[in-house]
């Protein structure tokens, strides 16, 4: 047996460890007592592992290592990997970033994190978020702040910024985030993360509620992989994707193959303008960067096209939206918007749908699009309370915080499936990612895509 060390656990990828493991070049002990170290040894000043499962992790390694003995095999078998706080762990704290569940305890896994462990996976903790899921920084009364590790006094992003600064810092290759606003691929892109926002409802959300909330799923949110690279974002959705409870009685998930899996025989829309979100010059820079790369190898790309939805009317119907299903379970004072009426409730969802057959006449003629992630770098931390009162610094200018959810908003408002992937670095080492929007439960072709963009053009 070889030791964790010898394949490089702090950049090896899931995909990577599955197969050390299968060969047995590894054992599932080895891999978690690596992971834990590295945790221990490097979280102090990052605190992205908020809550640490190591002993029952332990167990589940040895189980692991005594069912790869008997030949069992399975898509995840001994890989450690962690989960995103708001994800019910039976016996761990979910609490949402909020002092008033503080002392939640779940009693049960989620549907996502059943299927994580049944494949195999071993789960050694959960990593931080903002209140209630709010942010795009990561800190809260219950835990305390998470720091990017690229720079430790900006935001890794949120919400799901525990789960990118714990792949960022090598703590684990794989972790399971949720996104609504961004919260996959916004920390993926401030941290140098692939992740990936499924299409809407691909995953079911039973078991990632607020605290004590056992109903419906949530408008316009899913959950969704995070992980080193982008093979393993389709390794993890391929354990996760599908129906649950009552709707896997006659329902099943049955997705198409990639479109493509090489660059040249990709038709991409490039969207790097919105109008009303400016995006960094370096950003702008890297997607020109990027798109030059893919002409040169043969993919068609255009920069326009007179099918894209009117963007602006859009997310004004998406902000609407998102405000109403962010007070759920939220206490009063996290609460920032008046309640809509049912009536323009039903409104702004028929407009959803409309916008949704217009996405889909365009991914008749292009089978990406590409866009800024977010138009703005990792930035510095900040503790207003108030999204109106903040700004975010973008090209030496302070612009408006919340306008910036325009670029994660394309696809949570057309139940699109976006691939975050990292392309370049800022003037200061930032990192820099884009995101690959796909057709409607097309998933694999967005992950393709980021896929064929790191093999080929690097």
């Amino acid at each position: 047996m070889g030791t964790a060390t010898a394949i490089d656990f702090k950049r090896a990828t899931a995909g990577d460890l599955a197969q050390a493991l299968r060969r047995r070049e590894v054992s599932a002990v080895e891999l978690a007592d690596a992971a834990i170290a590295a945790i221990e040894a490097g979280d102090g000043p990052i605190n992205a592992v908020v809550v640490r499962d190591f002993e029952r992790g332990r167990a589940a390694a040895r189980a692991a290592d005594a069912a790869l003995a008997r030949g069992e095999t399975a898509p995840l078998l001994g890989v450690p990997m962690t989960v995103k706080e708001a994800h019910n762990v039976a016996g761990l704290p979910t609490t949402w970033g909020l002092a008033a569940a503080k002392d939640f305890i779940a009693s049960e896994d989620s549907v996502g994190v059943q299927r994580l462990k049944g494949a195999g996976a071993v789960i050694l903790g959960k990593t931080n978020v903002p209140p209630n899921l709010g942010d795009w920084q990561s800190a809260n009364p219950v835990y305390g702040r998470t720091n990017n590790p690229h720079d430790l006094s900006r935001s890794p992003g949120g919400s799901s910024g525990g789960s990118a600064a714990a792949l960022a810092a090598g703590f684990v290759p794989l972790e399971f985030g949720s996104d609504i606003g961004g919260s996959i691929r916004v920390p993926s892109h401030f941290c140098g993360a692939y992740g990936h926002k499924p299409s809407y409802d691909l995953i079911p959300q039973r078991g990632h509620m607020p605290p004590g909330v056992d109903g419906n799923g949530t408008a316009l949110g899913v959950i969704g992989p995070m992980a080193r690279s982008a093979a393993d974002l389709a390794l993890a959705l391929k354990v996760l994707e599908g129906p649950a409870g009552l709707d896997a009685v006659g329902y099943r998930a049955d997705l198409p193959a990639p479109r493509a899996t090489r660059l040249k025989d990709f038709r991409v829309l490039v969207l790097d303008s919105h109008p009303l979100a400016r995006v960094d010059r370096q950003i702008l820079a890297a997607s020109a960067d990027l798109a030059g790369r893919l002409e040169a190898v043969g993919a068609r790309v255009e920069r326009q096209s007179a099918l894209i939805p009117d963007l602006e009317a859009a997310h004004h119907t998406y902000l609407g939206i998102l405000m109403t299903v962010m007070s759920r379970g939220a206490p009063p004072e996290a609460q920032r918007n008046p309640p809509v009426t049912a009536y323009q409730l039903m409104d702004m969802q028929d407009h959803q749908m409309a916008v949704r057959r217009q996405w889909a006449r365009l991914y008749q003629d292009f089978d990406i699009v590409l866009t800024p992630t977010l138009g703005v770098l990792a930035f510095p931390h900040d503790d207003s309370p108030d999204w109106g009162a903040r700004t975010l610094p973008l090209d030496g200018e302070a612009t408006p915080f919340g306008a910036q959810l325009a670029w994660p908003g394309l696809a949570v408002f057309g139940h699109l499936p976006s691939t975050a992937f990292p392309v370049a670095r800022s003037a200061d080492g930032l990192p820099i990612g884009l995101q690959a929007m796909g057709p409607y439960l097309e998933d694999y072709t967005c992950i393709a895509f980021a896929e064929a963009v790191a093999r080929e053009v690097g």
